[in-house]
């Protein structure tokens, strides 16, 4: 992905260089990058928007989940994202 640290960008272009992309905990996207060779975390923050916050190899992508985890209902709030679908912020 071309996208920047800190960047909005939408949930197609934050998943299409990965076979696969999952919502590891609710708000926060994974994506493998075949491209970089890592994964790429987001907050989600509408149906098709998506805060790109960091990239993990397989050696620190579980440190790097504990780091975001309590910063998802955070993020959103800076973002004022609405709980409009049960999927953001309560």
């Amino acid at each position: 992905m071309q996208a920047r640290r800190g960047s909005v960008v939408s949930k197609q272009e934050f998943i299409q260089d990965g076979l696969y992309a999952k919502e590891e905990y609710e708000g926060l996207l994974v994506s493998s990058d075949e491209k970089e060779g890592c994964y790429n975390l987001g907050v989600q923050l509408a149906e098709d928007q998506v805060l790109f916050v960091d990239q993990a190899t397989d050696h620190d992508i579980h440190q790097k989940l504990e780091t975001w985890v309590p910063q998802i209902q955070s993020i959103q709030r800076q973002y004022n994202v609405k709980d409009n679908s049960g999927n953001y912020v309560k």
